[in-house]
């Protein structure tokens, strides 16, 4: 029986793909960057919550669980969650986002989790960082109606200093989705200072004009999540770090506009 372990399944989303959807975090990441608003998602393993709020729960009566985040659950209990929200999919054209954490580290769980919406007929998209091999891509592409990929940093050791690894494998997988004609959504996180410099921009721009077959990059502006740090016991590297403000949005959209490519803001 194939099991992964997931810190929260949200429903009724509207961010993560077309339509109405229900979102699946999947726990475990290879990256650390120092903005990550999810930073529960990082350790594979089930943590102590330490008050960070009450984690989602397939088995809320479980006696081994109450104060972890992160689930050990089966490839069946899971599909049965996802089925529940089916009349919502078939109304609004949307269906399951698996997310993170990095799902294509649980690629042994993911790929059935694929297989079973698309023997339901259920619209799936894949959010990740591309930080995975090679062979985990290939496994799962044709199940994936949509990547979530995101795009941060171009440099490649600026991308190693703000988020614990190279880039190399990254701009190779995001290559290889193209070269598949893979349906992809950009994801742009826009962080003061570090992504939102003008080379930064002007790259991510280039690897946009590779792509005849993309049409849109979601920006996602910084925020402070110190507090959300704070209640896991950890340290927010970039705390008092302000939020980008208006006018620099609007420029950014405006640059990656020029390339014919729909922009959204959030996501």
């Amino acid at each position: 029986m194939t099991t992964g372990i997931i810190f929260d399944v949200k429903k009724y989303a509207i961010h993560d793909g077309p339509g109405i959807r229900t979102t699946v975090f999947l726990k475990g990441c290879p990256l650390n960057c120092q903005w990550c608003h999810n930073p529960e998602s990082i350790n594979p393993e089930p943590e102590p919550s330490l008050d960070y709020r009450d984690p989602f729960r397939l088995d809320p009566f479980a006696d081994d669980n109450s104060d972890l985040i992160g689930e050990e659950v089966t490839v069946e209990a899971l599909m049965e969650e996802i089925l529940k929200d089916r009349i919502y999919y078939e109304e609004s054209g949307g269906g399951v986002t698996f997310s993170g954490g990095e799902p294509l580290a649980q690629v042994d769980f993911l790929e059935p989790l694929l297989t079973g919406c698309r023997e339901e007929g259920i619209n799936t998209a894949v959010d990740t960082s591309g930080l995975a091999p090679g062979d985990s891509i290939l496994r799962i592409a044709n199940m994936v109606d949509l990547f979530l990929f995101d795009l941060k940093l171009v440099d490649e050791e600026l991308h190693k200093q703000y988020t614990g690894s190279d880039n190399k494998t990254i701009l190779e997988n995001f290559d290889l989705l193209l070269e598949r004609n893979s349906e992809i959504e950009l994801r742009f996180p826009l962080i003061p200072g570090i992504t939102d410099r003008k080379e930064n921009v002007q790259g991510i721009k280039k690897l946009i004009g590779k792509g005849s077959g993309l049409d849109k990059i979601s920006i996602l502006p910084f925020h402070d999540v110190e507090k959300k740090y704070s209640k896991l016991g950890r340290d927010f590297e970039l705390a008092g770090l302000e939020p980008p403000d208006e006018k620099d949005i609007r420029d950014i959209a405006g640059e990656f506009e020029k390339t014919g490519i729909k922009v959204e803001v959030g996501g």
